[in-house]
């Protein structure tokens, strides 16, 4: 399995955990990642303001995963469905791809539509499979109870993402339990985290991070496991300024299944996570 990995915007600039980790769990499943040189943002916070741009902005980085003959895979569900919903529009809307064409010939690029899209949990779950990643486990986490964060944009919109289903998500429930880890439902399991929001409202921002989080604590578990970096970064950085103490860990998923594949936390970034996992740490 050989693919052009796209970093995104927010996992260079904050989450370089989530990108070590995930690093060393593809190579347990043989997975190469082709780093380029000369990528750039996905387009996906130009949208409400030039969607051509945006789309253009896409339509190079998938550019650039053709030239090299290989699917474009990211950590970042934000990334992923942009660029993901930008391909489906480019092979759709003939007029579209005309005008993105064009922008890009005078760079010497071209959109063809050759190069598929896909996110790390995808690729786990559908390429390497639920029963490959339980072989790769020597540590199984089976005294660690896990709450799920799915986020939104790894299974909305659902008719274009096609991912899992947005009102009873399960396959990250599955990729979880994968690591020997019991995986805990809660009431809140599918509301946003509230990150969107900082840049217009911060408290409003905050409160929907403590429904979230006081929905998780009264089920009481160990760790919040995401496949966001931008959910990851509100989770772990703003639970500090909310004046009630919750001290929940949030590991990414790659995070918590190297754990169980047996890395230290050292070979995993967790030193880059700010509420410490010392609790999980204590029991492996």
């Amino acid at each position: 399995m050989k693919y052009v990995y796209f970093p995104g915007c927010v996992i260079p600039q904050r989450e370089n955990a989530y990108e070590l980790s995930a690093r060393r769990v593809a190579e347990k499943f043989g997975i190469q990642l082709i780093d380029l040189e000369d990528l750039n943002c996905c387009g996906f916070f130009l949208e409400p303001i030039d969607r051509l741009s945006a789309v253009a902005f896409a339509a190079r980085n998938i550019s650039l995963a053709e030239e090299n003959g290989c699917d474009l895979l990211t950590l970042c569900p934000a990334c992923f469905g942009h660029l993901t919903r930008v391909r489906t529009e480019l092979l759709r809307e003939h007029g579209l791809r005309k005008d993105v064409n064009r922008a890009l010939g005078e760079i010497n690029k071209k959109f063809e539509g050759s190069s598929q899209i896909t996110h790390i949990a995808k690729v786990l779950l559908k390429e390497v499979g639920v029963e490959k990643i339980r072989e790769t486990v020597i540590k199984p986490l089976k005294k660690i109870r896990v709450a799920p964060h799915y986020g939104c944009h790894i299974v909305k919109p659902s008719d274009e993402i096609q991912f899992d289903s947005p009102e009873r998500p399960r396959l990250l429930d599955s990729l979880i339990k994968a690591t020997g880890a019991e995986c805990i439902d809660y009431l809140e399991k599918r509301l946003c985290c509230g990150a969107p929001v900082m840049g217009v409202d911060k408290n409003l921002a905050l409160r929907i991070l403590m429904k979230k989080l006081d929905s998780i604590r009264k089920v009481g578990v160990d760790v919040i496991v995401t496949v966001c970096p931008f959910c990851h970064t509100h989770f772990d950085v703003n639970q500090l300024r909310i004046e009630e103490e919750y001290q929940i860990p949030v590991l990414h998923y790659t995070q918590l299944l190297g754990l169980a594949q047996g890395f230290n936390p050292d070979e995993l970034g967790l030193w880059e996570n700010r509420v410490p996992a010392d609790n999980i740490l204590s029991v492996l």
